[in-house]
């Protein structure tokens, strides 16, 4: 791994931010955000990120490569439930195994944000279209989810498939990101500079202040999962690497981009810890939200931020020499 990168990426402010807020936990201080402000700040990061892969998306010609990576981040969001349900059922419930499999077949949307930072820090772009591919990834993953529970709960509870999936359809999360996404396509370059500083120059000084916020969070789940286990810490951990290497090397075939195959392997490896667990307390709610938030939360997200970003890059940069 290239250690410039990983330390450019561990000295990132926002990053710093995170740690502190574990940190804060670890040393029992009172801080905290207050949740009305945590909510206001992560749909003002959708909120931004949409408008801007709307702008983006509206300078971008529709070509083969758009439609290829729309419809590989459809596969990911199916094919990832599918064989993770598989492994999970080793150590785990129906309902659990169909739970944690929806979450990481499933996205993040933070970690995608974040990843997002990350590539302007190494002046790398990315595509429009990309804030466009993590928005259906997060509907199929947790239909998904749902349909394996149903099919192999020997209990045969009925599902309200109908709920729950109109449920992932209209997410508050989805639909802004969506609403922004064809906002920001339908606004002129004009328009758009008028409310750029809002979008554009006070974002990284939220995705500070969220990261840090996120890091109390998980500090306060990671103590209490630790003592559940190894398999699902395991999991944790290594499912993400899996999904993201190889994605990273696959996601060649249809973009040249480092900054698509870059937020490829994010997606691929990230877990929804927001979507996912609302879905799930509705449809199957004797699923155990202290399984499948704590590994997306406290174990998947904190990797793919420090660690998983260089690692997916590098491999992208080794790849790029053959």
């Amino acid at each position: 791994m290239d250690l410039h990168l990983l330390f450019d990426n561990l000295t990132n402010p926002a990053l710093l931010f995170f740690f502190l807020g574990i940190i804060a936990v670890q040393l029992k201080s009172d801080l905290e955000i207050p949740p009305n402000s945590s909510k206001f700040i992560s749909l003002y990061l959708l909120f931004s990120i949409g408008f801007k892969g709307g702008q983006e998306l509206a300078h971008s010609d529709l070509n083969m490569e758009i439609i290829w990576s729309l419809l590989f981040g459809i596969f990911l969001a199916v094919a990832v439930p599918i064989y993770t349900y598989f492994i999970l059922r080793r150590k785990f419930n129906v309902a659990n195994a169909g739970a944690i499999a929806a979450s990481y077949g499933s996205v993040s949307a933070v970690t995608f944000v974040t990843a997002i930072s990350f590539l302007e820090i190494e002046q790398i772009t990315f595509g429009g279209h990309m804030v466009a591919v993590m928005a259906l990834m997060e509907a199929p993953s947790i239909i998904i989810g749902l349909l394996l529970i149903s099919i192999y709960d020997k209990t045969n509870i009925k599902l309200s498939m109908g709920k729950v999936t109109k449920h992932a359809l209209t997410n508050g999360s989805v639909l802004l990101i969506l609403g922004s996404l064809v906002i920001g396509f339908l606004a002129s370059e004009q328009q758009a500079q008028g409310i750029a500083p809002f979008t554009t120059d006070i974002f990284k000084g939220f995705l500070a202040v969220f990261l840090l916020d996120m890091g109390i969070t998980s500090g306060k789940e990671l103590s209490a999962f630790i003592k559940k286990g190894w398999f699902a810490l395991i999991f944790a951990l290594v499912i993400p690497i899996i999904n993201g290497c190889i994605v990273a090397v696959v996601s060649s075939t249809f973009t040249d981009s480092e900054g698509n195959r870059l937020l490829f392997a994010i997606l691929a490896a990230s877990a929804s810890y927001i979507a996912v667990p609302a879905a799930m307390r509705i449809a199957v709610p004797k699923a155990n939200p202290s399984l499948y938030l704590p590994m997306a939360l406290a174990i998947t997200f904190p990797f793919n931020i420090t660690l998983g970003m260089p690692l997916y890059l590098c491999i992208i940069q080794a790849c790029n020499l053959f």
